[in-house]
Protein backbone atom coordinates (compact mmCIF):
# COMPACT_ATOMS: atom_id res chain seq x y z
CA UNK A 1 0.00 0.00 0.00
CA UNK A 2 3.01 2.49 0.76
CA UNK A 3 3.38 2.70 -2.89
CA UNK A 4 -0.47 3.46 -3.74
CA UNK A 5 -0.51 6.09 -1.50
CA UNK A 6 3.03 7.71 -3.35
CA UNK A 7 1.11 7.26 -6.45
CA UNK A 8 -2.26 9.20 -4.90
CA UNK A 9 0.21 11.56 -3.21
CA UNK A 10 2.05 11.92 -6.69
CA UNK A 11 -1.47 12.62 -8.54
CA UNK A 12 -2.17 14.80 -6.49
CA UNK A 13 0.77 17.10 -6.72
CA UNK A 14 1.02 16.59 -10.40
CA UNK A 15 -3.12 18.02 -10.55
CA UNK A 16 -2.73 20.56 -8.43
CA UNK A 17 0.72 21.94 -10.08
CA UNK A 18 -1.48 22.02 -13.60
CA UNK A 19 -4.20 23.74 -12.33
CA UNK A 20 -1.89 26.61 -10.60
CA UNK A 21 0.04 26.83 -13.80
CA UNK A 22 -2.77 26.64 -15.92
CA UNK A 23 -4.41 29.52 -13.17
CA UNK A 24 -1.71 31.18 -12.72
CA UNK A 25 -1.32 31.96 -16.73
CA UNK A 26 -4.67 32.99 -17.22
CA UNK A 27 -4.34 35.35 -14.51
CA UNK A 28 -1.37 37.02 -15.72
CA UNK A 29 -2.53 37.09 -19.04
CA UNK A 30 -5.77 38.95 -17.79
CA UNK A 31 -3.73 41.53 -15.68
CA UNK A 32 -1.90 42.34 -19.42
CA UNK A 33 1.15 40.31 -19.43
CA UNK A 34 2.79 39.05 -23.01
CA UNK A 35 2.15 35.78 -23.26
CA UNK A 36 5.53 34.34 -22.84
CA UNK A 37 6.45 36.75 -19.72
CA UNK A 38 3.12 34.76 -18.67
CA UNK A 39 4.22 31.55 -19.61
CA UNK A 40 7.31 32.03 -17.96
CA UNK A 41 6.17 33.23 -14.75
CA UNK A 42 3.74 30.41 -14.46
CA UNK A 43 5.36 27.59 -16.10
CA UNK A 44 8.27 28.43 -13.12
CA UNK A 45 6.07 29.00 -10.55
CA UNK A 46 4.39 25.93 -10.95
CA UNK A 47 7.84 24.39 -11.18
CA UNK A 48 9.17 24.89 -7.98
CA UNK A 49 5.59 24.23 -6.37
CA UNK A 50 5.98 20.56 -8.13
CA UNK A 51 9.30 20.28 -7.06
CA UNK A 52 8.37 21.45 -3.14
CA UNK A 53 5.16 18.84 -3.20
CA UNK A 54 6.74 16.46 -4.72
CA UNK A 55 9.84 16.47 -2.84
CA UNK A 56 8.33 16.88 1.06
CA UNK A 57 4.54 14.84 0.42
CA UNK A 58 5.70 12.37 -2.31
CA UNK A 59 9.14 11.29 -1.33
CA UNK A 60 9.50 12.96 1.57
CA UNK A 61 12.78 14.30 1.33
CA UNK A 62 14.45 17.53 2.01
CA UNK A 63 14.22 20.60 0.06
CA UNK A 64 17.80 21.98 0.16
CA UNK A 65 19.62 19.84 -1.37
CA UNK A 66 21.58 20.85 -4.22
CA UNK A 67 22.29 17.64 -6.61
CA UNK A 68 18.81 16.82 -5.60
CA UNK A 69 17.54 20.43 -7.29
CA UNK A 70 20.02 19.63 -10.57
CA UNK A 71 18.57 16.20 -10.87
CA UNK A 72 15.14 18.14 -10.62
CA UNK A 73 15.43 20.72 -12.90
CA UNK A 74 17.45 17.75 -15.58
CA UNK A 75 14.08 16.14 -15.12
CA UNK A 76 12.22 18.90 -16.15
CA UNK A 77 14.24 20.14 -18.98
CA UNK A 78 13.85 16.06 -20.36
CA UNK A 79 9.95 16.24 -19.99
CA UNK A 80 10.04 19.47 -22.28
CA UNK A 81 12.59 17.65 -24.89
CA UNK A 82 10.06 14.65 -24.72
CA UNK A 83 6.77 16.50 -24.99
CA UNK A 84 8.78 18.44 -28.02
CA UNK A 85 9.37 15.87 -29.67
CA UNK A 86 5.83 14.66 -29.57
CA UNK A 87 4.33 17.34 -30.17
CA UNK A 88 6.67 18.05 -33.01
CA UNK A 89 8.49 15.01 -34.87
CA UNK A 90 6.24 12.75 -34.11
CA UNK A 91 3.39 14.29 -34.37
CA UNK A 92 4.61 15.13 -38.33
CA UNK A 93 5.65 11.57 -39.05
CA UNK A 94 2.29 10.12 -37.65
CA UNK A 95 -0.06 12.87 -39.12
CA UNK A 96 -1.36 13.34 -35.41
CA UNK A 97 -3.73 16.00 -35.01
CA UNK A 98 -2.86 18.74 -32.12
CA UNK A 99 -5.35 17.45 -29.52
CA UNK A 100 -3.83 13.48 -30.23
CA UNK A 101 -0.13 15.10 -29.03
CA UNK A 102 -1.42 17.34 -26.39
CA UNK A 103 -3.19 13.80 -25.04
CA UNK A 104 -0.13 11.31 -25.72
CA UNK A 105 1.83 13.75 -24.13
CA UNK A 106 -0.78 14.18 -21.06
CA UNK A 107 -0.21 10.56 -20.95
CA UNK A 108 3.49 9.65 -21.23
CA UNK A 109 4.89 12.62 -19.07
CA UNK A 110 3.37 11.90 -15.99
CA UNK A 111 4.98 8.18 -16.55
CA UNK A 112 8.29 9.34 -17.14
CA UNK A 113 8.35 11.84 -14.39
CA UNK A 114 7.16 9.45 -11.80
CA UNK A 115 9.90 6.96 -13.27
CA UNK A 116 12.79 9.48 -12.86
CA UNK A 117 11.58 10.47 -9.68
CA UNK A 118 11.26 7.79 -8.26
CA UNK A 119 14.63 6.03 -9.11
CA UNK A 120 17.02 8.89 -9.51
CA UNK A 121 15.63 12.47 -8.45
CA UNK A 122 14.42 11.19 -5.28
CA UNK A 123 15.61 7.94 -5.04
CA UNK A 124 17.23 6.76 -1.08
CA UNK A 125 21.00 6.91 -1.48
CA UNK A 126 22.56 3.69 -0.99
CA UNK A 127 23.91 3.75 2.70
CA UNK A 128 25.02 0.11 2.81
CA UNK A 129 28.68 -0.88 3.09
CA UNK A 130 29.89 -3.38 0.86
Amino acid sequence: MPRLNQLCSFALVGGTTAGVYVSLYLILLHAGLHQEFANALAFGSAVILQYVGQARLTFDRQLNDPRQMIRFGLMVTGGAVTSSLITGAAASYFALPPWAAALIVTVILPIQNFLFMSLWVFAKPNTSKA
